[in-house]
């Protein structure tokens, strides 16, 4: 009885010493954290009809966010999403961080256009509606 009590102790102190860890909510990003070049991880659609995964048709996303603010980069997706035909996005343009939120501003319009995206060590990660529909955009850090 003694030692299922000393256990359950032990199991509470490393429950709560986890719950007061560092993790990736304490991320505070400065501009060189973030700036680098990245890649499309998870390009997803969801509609009424489902969850598609349009990296597994093809899409691909590649940006690079430079230290002065400049983005290059392109966003194509074969076939196109929604009712659209294929997608051949160049995104040139601007970047900027406020907190832990990275908004891109593409000279020309952009499925990126009205996507913030949450900035986390390596990783952005944005949402936005599409034609009544969800797209969901991880980008992963080039290594």
């Amino acid at each position: 009885m003694r030692t299922m009590a000393r256990w359950s102790g032990t199991l509470c102190l490393a429950l709560a010493l986890t719950a007061c860890g560092d993790d990736d909510n304490g991320f505070d990003p400065t501009v060189d954290d973030v700036a680098g070049s990245y890649s499309a991880s998870v390009f997803t659609l969801t509609s009424g009809s489902g969850e598609f995964d349009l990296l597994a048709i093809g899409a691909t996303v590649t940006a690079t966010l430079n230290p002065d603010g400049t983005t290059t980069g392109r966003l194509q997706v074969p076939g196109g999403v929604g009712d659209q035909g294929a997608i051949d996005e160049d995104l040139a343009g601007t970047w900027s961080l406020s907190g832990t939120t990275v908004t891109f501003t593409p000279t020309d319009s952009s499925l990126l256009t009205d996507v913030d995206f949450a900035a986390a060590p390596n990783t952005l990660t944005g949402e936005g509606v599409y034609q009544g529909a969800v797209l969901r955009l991880v980008l992963t850090k080039d290594e």
